[in-house]
Order: C-alpha cells, then structure tokens, then sequence
C-alpha cells in the first residue's frame, strides 16, 4: 500500500457515522458544541486553539478543517505561524514532563539492578 492516509478516504464517512450512530451522534454534539459562534471564547481563539491541538494530534484532517474555519474567522498568517510554535512547545515541553516519570519508573525498575 503506497499511502495509508488520503483525501479519498473521506469517502467513507458516512460509512463511519452509520456503523456507529449513537457514538458518532455524542462526538458530532461535543464537536458542534466546542465549535458553536455563541460561546465566551471568540470563534478565531476557539479556532486558534483547534489548530494548535491538531497539530499535536497529528490529524491532518483536523489541520486543514481548523485552518480554513480560523482564517474565516480572521486568523493571520503570522496567528497561524505562532500557534505553531506554541504547539510545538507543549509538545515538547509535554516530551520532558513524559522524561521525568521515564526517570522516575528507570529508578523504580533498575532498585538493586545496579
């Protein structure tokens, strides 16, 4: 299989909701309700948080859909550019919080090892 994630597979969407109606139903309202226009959070902060979480998902979907509702709703180049940046720091900064409890388990395992 050359390529395991593409724009073609979004032709089994709805394949996916029907296969699981109850649970797409719960996700599609906890996505409509974090994405509604009427909360205390402004859409394009809303959607400047969507991005960033994408990114560190990982899922280009979410990336794509959550960069064209944030440039609808105002977002800039240089937002965009920072949101990155950010993500990509709490990602990171999400790596060296995982570091200490790896120390912390190596310590754990290896008692009397040495």
């Amino acid at each position: 299989m050359a390529e395991y994630q593409t724009p073609k597979d979004r032709a089994y969407t709805n394949m996916l909701l029907s296969s699981a109606p109850k649970e797409s139903a719960a996700f599609l309202n906890l996505k409509y309700t974090a994405e509604r226009s009427d909360g205390v959070i402004p859409v394009k902060y809303r959607e400047l948080m969507s991005v960033a979480v994408a990114l560190t998902t990982q899922c280009a979907y979410c990336i794509e859909s959550h960069i064209q509702n944030a440039v609808e709703a105002g977002a800039t180049r240089e937002e965009i550019a920072e949101t990155v940046f950010i993500a990509a720091a709490i990602r990171a900064g999400g790596a060296v919080g995982n570091g200490l409890m790896a120390m912390r388990l190596f310590d754990e395992v290896s008692v009397g090892k040495e």
